[in-house]
């Protein structure tokens, strides 16, 4: 069983939690308890899902990048425990995964 957290149900991810998500769980959590208008962003890859879950009554959404739902659900079950996360939706990113955040290498000065 993978933790990263003990049981903390905090609703908050630290910032040791986030470094080691992408190594041990091979997700990246692109937003954390997002608003509307970053929910509804197109400019976010195809693969990103929109995760609800529910912390003291509070429902909280987050945007979150994985291979597959399985390693999602793992994530957020190792972090808040059981009978949390309410469901897992696709969002409603339109960029293609491979060019998400990517960088155009400097161009070299010809001579």
């Amino acid at each position: 069983m993978k933790t990263i957290s003990k049981g903390n149900k905090m609703a908050e991810w630290s910032k040791e939690e986030k470094e080691k998500i992408n190594s041990v769980y091979g997700c990246e959590l692109i937003y954390e308890k997002a608003t509307r208008d970053q929910i509804k962003d197109a400019s976010l890859p195809t693969d990103a899902y929109l995760v609800y879950y529910e912390l003291k009554e509070n429902t909280y959404v987050d945007v979150c990048r994985g291979r597959k739902r399985v390693d999602i659900f793992d994530l957020y079950y190792d972090k808040f425990g059981p009978n949390v996360i309410r469901k897992i939706d696709f969002g409603y990113g339109r960029t293609n995964p491979r060019l998400w955040n990517y960088k155009t290498p400097d161009t070299k000065k010809k001579r």
